[in-house]
This record gives C-alpha cells, structure tokens and sequence, in this order.
C-alpha cells in the first residue's frame, strides 16, 4: 500500500525520534527503541516489515551517535558501568579454654567493600572489561586476594584501591545451539561453576579460559570450561606456580517445576613449592591448615600436591508461591565432594545443603545452610573460603598466624539470610560455626574450642 505524505513524515519522525532518546541514554538503547517500535506496531501504525527496517535504521543512527557522543570509535557499540558499595559489622568468638585463657578471643570490627567497574562492547564479538575494587594492604603492598574489604581504622586514614579486574574477551561463536568465548587477563571466579569450598568468592583469577556451551534441546545444556592461571611469579626459576583445570557441567530444566545440575571437574597445581607462603616472602600467607615444609629450600610451601577430582550436584523444586516472598519460591538441595590424591591423607573434603528461596530483586530472600568437612590436603588452602575460619591458639609448625584464620583442616555449619529491601539494596547475615578437624596436624597441640564468625551486611548495587 502507497503511504501518504503525512504518514512518511510520521514515520520518519518516529525513527528519529526513536535513535535520538536512544543517543541520549545509550545504556538502554535497544530496551527503549525496541519497546517503542513494538507499541508502534500494536496500534497498527507501522507493520511487522517496517518496524524490522526502522530497527536497522536505529541501529545505525544509535552508533553515529553513540561514537559522537563519546568521542569512542566506530568499532565500540556500547558500555555499561557497574559497581556497589557495601557496609559490614563483623564479629569473632571462640569459647575459652585452660589454654587459651589469656589469648584474645573476642573481637569485632566495622568494614566496607567498594567496587567501581565498567563493560564496553565491540564489534566482531569483542570485550573488554575492568573493575577497580577497595581492600586492605598484604604483602609488598598488594591487596588481599581473598577480600576486597577496607577496615575502618587508622585515625580516618585513606585506603587503597586496586585492579580487581582487567580483562579482554572474545566471542567467535555464538550462534544456533553452540557458544564458545575465550578470556585472557584478570577475571570473575565464575568462569568455573564452583563453590566457595574450592574457590573463595572474592578471588578473580589470573591467566587465560576458553568457555562453550552446547544446547542439546530446550530442557538440556551442556557447558565446559578449561583455563590455565599463574599463582606465584617465581622470579629466580622457570618453574613458576600455576593451576589448570577443566570442567564439564550439565544443566537441565525438565519441567516448570524441577531442574537439575551435574559437574565434574579436575584441577592441578603445578610446582606448589613454589608458594612460599610465609611472612617474609611476596605471596604472604593468608589462610592456612595444609600440611607444610618447616625447613630447607621450601620452608612454607605445601608439602603435598593438589591434583583433586571435584564433583558436584544440584537439585531444585519451585513452587508457585510462598508466604512473605514475592513470586515463585525454589527450592535447592545442593552438595559438592572433593578427592586430592597428590596427598596420602587427610586429603578429602565435601559439603552439604540447602537454599530456600532466590535473593536479588525487591521483597525477595533467601536462607542457605550447609555443612562442610575439608580435610588439610584436600585443596590448596590459600584459594578456600577465608571466612570459613577456625580459632588456632599457636601457630601451626611456627608458621602463619595464631587467631581466626580460614583455609583448610576445618569443620562446621554455615548459614545465610538476604533480604532485597528493593531491587538495589540488600540486607545480608552471615554465621560459621566451626572447629579444627585435626588440631594436632601441624605438630602443635591446639586447645579443641570452636569458633564463631558472624557479618551483617548492607550492600547497594548500581
């Protein structure tokens, strides 16, 4: 059908219309456009073929735009800017023995996490993304890889800030039912889909991944992952420390109410003597409870390798509603094992739970539990969770700290609530409740007292 000139005119105010607010706002660009020309075509105005073609002319305008606007150049097509800022109370107990009598056991202090990142888009499949991240000074004044916390002491003194992520991605597949990318450079942890038991949830892992997924059919996916990253520089030996691994993850939604995940994974730690994590080297010990050489060479590194088979399972149940949460309530069982047969003994390590509910947008929650047993050599310890932490009295073999430490050779209850008071604010409350599997490992005889560790946080998200 022949338009008229009013109706040309109209529509060409449309799309100029449409690629000037998306020049305006560039990071909602395809949710404004794109709902406008939806509208469009609801009230007949315009049909399915010429909102196609108003689209790509959008589109095109949108870059034209977005490059003047910005000064980037024509390759860029988008960025988007993230960050948080997070407020934390913190509080350690441990029940006093004969002992430990005279040892400081109580402590508590105020913290906060500030992270301020940005994603830009290119053409061809392209990434590059960056995040800067507050902390608290270790060793040659590096932060600490296993928290971005700043503590709130120092007579008001300034804190650090630190690359927390520094990474370029590229996407050559991505089409049908196949996805494969490819990442090199400083990156989020979850390029492997494991827990905090293996991974802390702070740490952003150095080296290259290549990542895929194949979708075998509406219900099924399988994904896999297989990266290399550096762990110590070894400055005098070509013999650096580095960990591999691989990881192939099944993932299926059998219905609206049932879905299910299944993982195995392999990961190696290739020259572990090379992490002289001691006190007076670069790469500072922060967690601790592997076994460790106390003399010679290698005085601090671990004495064992780590080449440990992880398996993980995951099952979850939704319902259509629940009392005080808003909109479907799922249900999950979950429990993750690990086997290090680089170590004779004391080499496993597993955990147990559950979460009701799913957290993250406004009058949502949820509450997880779970019990974990990881044995010394189970894992390498300065990658676990450091705040799944015991009390230890002396230090272990004269090495590391005395105090609440995390790592490995620790036993105990974990247990979570968040609440999203809106979409960007969140109300969090943490608990461990543990104890040393094996208090006379490491050659000291350590009082058998548990520990408790609790945070409470609020956390805004942009």
């Amino acid at each position: 059908m022949k338009m008229t000139k009013t109706q040309m005119t109209t529509k060409f105010a449309l799309c100029a219309g449409a690629a000037a607010l998306a020049a305006l706002v560039p990071q909602t660009h395809a949710q404004s456009s794109d709902a406008l020309i939806d509208k469009l075509v609801d009230k007949g105005i315009l049909t399915t073929d010429e909102a196609k073609d108003l689209r790509a002319e959008s589109d095109k305008d949108f870059q034209t735009a977005f490059a003047a606007k910005t000064g980037m150049p024509d390759w860029v097509t988008g960025y988007k800017l993230t960050g948080s800022f997070r407020g934390r109370y913190e509080q350690f107990s441990a029940a006093s023995t004969a002992a430990n009598s005279g040892a400081n056991l109580d402590r508590s202090r105020l913290r906060y996490r500030l992270f301020l990142g940005a994603t830009i888009s290119m053409k061809d499949d392209l990434e590059v993304g960056f995040r800067i991240g507050s902390g608290d000074s270790k060793a040659a004044g590096y932060g600490n890889p296993l928290s971005q916390n700043s503590t709130m002491t120092g007579n008001w003194s300034d804190k650090g800030l630190y690359v927390d992520l520094a990474y370029g991605k590229w996407t050559p597949i991505n089409s049908g039912n196949w996805t494969l990318s490819t990442t090199f450079g400083k990156m989020e942890r979850d390029v492997f889909d494991f827990t905090w038991m293996v991974f802390d949830p702070d740490l952003t892992p150095e080296g290259a991944v290549v990542q895929g997924a194949y979708t075998i059919n509406d219900k099924n996916t399988i994904a896999f992952t297989a990266g290399g990253f550096t762990l110590e520089d070894a400055a005098a030996s070509t013999h650096d420390s580095a960990l591999f691994g691989g990881q192939v993850v099944w993932k299926a939604k059998w219905n609206n109410r049932w879905s299910s995940s299944l993982g195995a994974a392999f990961l190696g730690v290739v020259n572990p003597e090379q992490n002289n994590a001691t006190a007076a080297s670069a790469n500072a010990m922060i967690n601790q409870g592997n076994t460790r050489y106390t003399s010679g060479p290698y005085a601090g590194a671990p004495k064992y390798n780590f080449d440990p088979l992880i398996g993980d399972a995951s099952v979850t149940y939704t319902l259509d509603s629940f009392p005080l949460y808003n909109g479907a309530f799922p249900i999950t069982l979950k429990g993750e094992a690990m086997n290090n047969p680089g170590a004779a003994s004391n080499n496993n390590g597993y955990w147990v739970g559950f979460i009701l509910g799913k957290s993250g947008t406004k009058k949502t929650w949820d509450i997880s539990y779970r019990y974990e047993y990881l044995e010394a050599d189970a894992w390498y310890d300065q990658l676990a969770d450091d705040d799944n932490c015991a009390y230890y009295y002396a230090k272990p073999q004269g090495l590391g700290s005395t105090g609440y430490v995390g790592g490995t050779n620790i036993k105990g209850h974990f247990m979570k609530f968040n609440y999203s008071l809106t979409d960007s604010l969140m109300f969090s409350a943490t608990c461990y409740l543990n104890s040393l599997i094996n208090p006379n490992l490491n050659g000291t005889k350590e009082p058998q007292s548990g520990a408790m560790h609790f945070f409470a946080d609020i956390m805004w998200k942009f």
